[in-house]
């Protein structure tokens, strides 16, 4: 059994959560989200709590019983606060701004880049180089901002670059530096 996957996942107020057919369906106040689980696992809403149990003692069935229940956890904590991923664009020139659903960036190449923004995700940059990237489902919410990151990642020497907010970016010295 997971260590992990023996926790249950409380259910707060105002959040249903539905299991029927191999899917398990989670609604709150910010909106619903949707997942397929494996036969392997039953997963029972008991109360004001989700319980997960495995069939078997396989591995492949732990590794299973702690991964729905981080999912199950990440969804019910989706619904009803969302998540937040905060990125600083830093470099002369470098910005970013938001026209409809996307995103225009110039990152010091040719021409701007332009990301089409997900349905789900909502984007707000700020004139001084913030994009926030917010939404539901926290794995959109990563690969979006990990995508956009991609695109022009932090370099050591100038700090130059895109990063998200809470990262530390080890400087180097340059040339100069060493005599």
């Amino acid at each position: 059994m997971s260590k992990v996957g023996k926790l249950p996942v409380a259910i707060p107020a105002g959040v249903t959560v539905n299991v029927a057919n191999g899917l398990i369906s989670v609604k709150g106040p910010k909106g619903e989200l949707k997942q397929n689980f494996h036969d392997e696992i039953d997963i029972k809403v008991e109360g004001s709590e989700v319980v997960l149990t495995t069939k078997n003692n396989a591995k492949q069935t732990n590794a299973y019983h702690g991964l729905y229940r981080s999912l199950i956890s990440n969804m019910v904590k989706g619904v009803t606060d969302g998540f937040t991923k905060t990125l600083v664009i830093t470099g002369v020139g470098y910005r970013a701004e938001v026209k409809g659903k996307e995103l225009v960036m110039n990152l010091g190449y040719s021409s701007d880049y332009i990301a089409i923004i997900p349905e789900g995700l909502t984007v707000v940059a700020t004139p001084d180089g913030k994009l926030t990237i917010t939404g539901i489902d926290k794995q959109l919410v990563g690969e979006f901002s990990s995508q956009i990151r991609k695109l022009r990642k932090p370099e050591p020497y100038k700090g130059k670059g895109i990063r998200y907010d809470n990262e530390v970016i080890r400087r180097k010295v340059g040339k100069t530096g060493v005599k």
